[in-house]
């Protein structure tokens, strides 16, 4: 008898962790496919006249195909990010369609909805009640309730857009990672030592002469700061600022977003339509913190009418310095973060290559893991697991010997991986309706830092700590959560103007020596950070802070009012240049189209959302507050108020509201003084 087999796939594979070192392009259309087939299937069975419309029921029919879906997709999508290449973008390009059709599909099920609204409430707990409430919501916003055309255009809307947003992602990744140039070693005075070396190092590798100059950010942002040769750092600054645009080298002009953007947005106001809504920025909402697109709009112009005066100040004091110490009589924009700079230097007598010495990312793991361990009572520990990359760590955490979660940390840059630092989960906290068995949480930690140069460990700023640290921030939320239900535990239900408040916390202990004196050591002489350039650091701590708050607010406000008030068939510029006028101090040249390359808004979850960096910071600097409140004497944090703050926080999930637990943690609804006064912008401190 002759048998067929079955070719192994590792995208088929659940119940283990994905098997990342498999994984290849071929494998991802016949998985896609027979797991789409099998969750239509589920569907189906539970749309069914006959189908009881039970809670756990339907779990164990159709949300178990659907995370398996989710799960794989992940893992493809994750590489997508990480790994890229054009076989693999292809093959993921190919699958999007049908992944958003059923995504789509399925929340604007009809018959689903109707079950769901027929579930008897009293027979769920505390966490499948409130994951109920947003799955009818998210019902409705799905398209639910529409009819005939107009359900089939939203559907289409949808498809559209995930097909925009991923091309809008790949040009911006591609127009960061196609520039390049080859700089002489007289272009790079004042450029610090180890970017010189990897700039070197990258040119040898391709048989170049000179230094390969990238607009990766550990090569753009330091030659930003450092190089004395205006020129290059003019040149750089254009690249970088027209980047996949109308403005950029005619080389890449297949790489321009504009017509993306228009056509997104275009797309976002006709859902808004179809839905019952005035606008994008209203659906956007309808699933956060703030009751409508008015109050964060107020909320932003209240922010910067209060940081405006330090900003004020902040421009005067580099106008000043440039004149008398640089030779800078009317600085440009490509000047203004070198002066900034030698400022700060000038001020605070150190600078960031000092400071950036004793930070070995070894080291600085081991602290962050430390500060972790002692305030949430877990342990981190190595573990194995396959992965994409041999720079790719596996942690496990436990409490009392028991799995709580497990992490990849994938600190690096490097060709194909997207820019910025993210924090993804891999699987959620569920008790399984298929097993019975408890699954744990898993997540991804992603940043884009320089690597070790001739044989040394990397090299971070303090600020690559402090990403390091909010990242993993969000990694806690995720993995240190106790709800058993997978829509609401976690980050899974947190409303997305307050899923930042865990990660900005915990920027909070990168500047208290009771933890930075445990993640420091010397590269060279591996002795500690010394108490007096701590001391420095702490000093400069809020230097600028009333510009970088203005930065903010502006591109929160170009979000906020790109899908409210713009009409979406104009351009853009004009309302760019108008938020710029109202909200900035220091003006970008005309040419400047950072729009182009907004991820954040165009391709990432933060539509109508980017405002909640700053929402979530009042939250975050109130809760950390609470730990400067109860503080030990030697500064250390106190354990039982980090035990408060992990149970009303981090345990809660999206299990309820987020202004509820945030009033469990600090017995009141939260206050902007905290945040003013630890940016340095108080009115006692103006």
């Amino acid at each position: 008898m002759n048998t067929v087999s079955t070719p192994f796939n590792p995208l088929l594979q659940h119940g283990g962790l994905p098997l990342f070192d498999q994984i290849k392009p071929e494998h991802v259309k016949p998985a896609v496919e027979e797991l789409l087939h099998r969750a239509s299937d589920a569907l189906e069975t539970v749309t069914a006249s006959d189908f009881p419309s039970d809670w756990h029921a339907i779990a164990k029919a159709l949300d178990v195909c659907a995370e398996r879906l989710s799960s794989s997709w992940g893992a493809v999508s994750h590489l997508n990010s990480v790994a890229d290449t054009p076989e693999l973008r292809a093959a993921y390009n190919e699958a999007l369609p049908q992944i958003t059709e059923f995504w789509t599909r399925l929340g604007a099920d009809e018959k689903l909805y109707a079950k769901y609204k027929q579930v008897n409430v009293n027979s769920l707990d505390f966490a499948q009640k409130q994951a109920l409430k947003n799955a009818l919501r998210n019902f409705v916003l799905g398209g639910a309730e529409l009819q005939g055309t107009a359900k089939k255009r939203y559907a289409e809307i949808q498809e559209r857009m995930a097909e925009l947003s991923q091309k809008f992602s790949e040009n911006a990744l591609d127009a960061t990672d196609k520039f390049a140039f080859y700089a002489e070693i007289n272009d790079l005075e004042g450029v610090p030592e180890d970017v010189v070396m990897t700039a070197r190092e990258a040119a040898e590798k391709e048989g170049k002469e000179g230094y390969k100059i990238t607009l990766k950010m550990p090569c753009y942002l330091p030659i930003m700061q450092f190089a004395k040769n205006s020129a290059l750092r003019q040149r750089l600054y254009k690249a970088y600022v027209t980047r996949a645009s109308d403005q950029c080298d005619p080389e890449f002009a297949s790489l321009d977003n504009s017509k993306l953007i228009a056509e997104i947005l275009q797309l976002r106001k006709e859902e808004a339509l179809l839905l019952g809504f005035k606008n994008y920025a209203e659906v956007s909402v309808a699933t956060k913190m703030a009751d409508s697109p008015d109050k964060v709009i107020a909320f932003l112009r209240d922010l910067a009418t209060r940081a405006r005066p330090f900003a004020e100040q902040d421009l005067q004091d580099m106008r000043e310095f440039a004149a008398m110490n640089l030779n800078l009589q009317d600085p440009q924009a490509w000047d203004w973060p070198y002066i900034s700079e030698k400022l700060k230097e000038a001020r605070y007598s150190f600078s960031e290559q000092e400071v950036k010495q004793y930070f070995t990312a070894p080291k600085v793991c081991l602290g962050l893991f430390r500060i972790i361990e002692t305030l949430f009572e877990v342990s981190i520990k190595p573990d194995n697991a396959p992965t994409w990359n041999p720079a790719v760590a596996f942690y496990r955490i436990e409490r009392n010997g028991q799995l709580v979660g497990q992490f990849y940390l994938d600190p690096p840059a490097r060709s194909g991986k997207r820019g910025g630092a993210w924090m993804d989960d891999v699987r959620a906290r569920w008790l399984r309706p298929d097993t019975g068995q408890l699954q744990t949480p898993v997540a991804h930690l992603v940043c884009n830092f320089a690597d070790g140069v001739d044989g040394n460990p990397p090299l971070l700023t303090h600020d690559d700590v402090i990403t390091l640290f909010h990242e993993f921030g969000h990694g806690l939320h995720h993995m240190l959560t106790q709800v058993n239900e997978r829509d609401v535990s976690g980050i899974s239900g947190v409303e997305w103007d307050a899923v930042e408040l865990p990660s900005q916390f915990m920027e909070n202990f990168c500047w208290e020596w009771s933890v930075l004196k445990h993640m420091t050591s010397h590269v060279q002489t591996d002795e500690p950070l010394p108490r007096a350039l701590f001391d420095k650091m702490v000093a400069a701590k809020n230097f600028q802070s009333g510009l970088q708050t203005l930065r903010q607010i502006e591109l929160a406000m170009l979000d906020m009012l790109l899908h409210s008030e713009h009409n979406p068939n104009n351009d853009l510029m004009p309302l760019l240049q108008k938020v710029r006028a109202e909200v900035a101090v220091i003006q970008a040249p005309s040419f400047n189209r950072m729009a182009h390359t907004f991820s954040h808004i165009f391709a990432g979850g933060y539509a109508a959302g980017y405002y909640s960096y700053k929402w979530a910071e009042v939250l975050s600097a109130d809760a950390y507050a609470a730990f400067e409140e109860t503080a030990l004497p030697d500064g250390s944090p106190n354990l039982e108020t980090g035990r408060r703050y992990r149970e009303a926080i981090l345990e809660a999930g999206g299990s309820r509201p987020a202004i509820e637990s945030f009033i469990a943690f600090r017995g009141r609804e939260p206050s902007l003084n905290a945040l003013l006064r630890h940016q340095g912008m108080s009115a006692s401190q103006a």
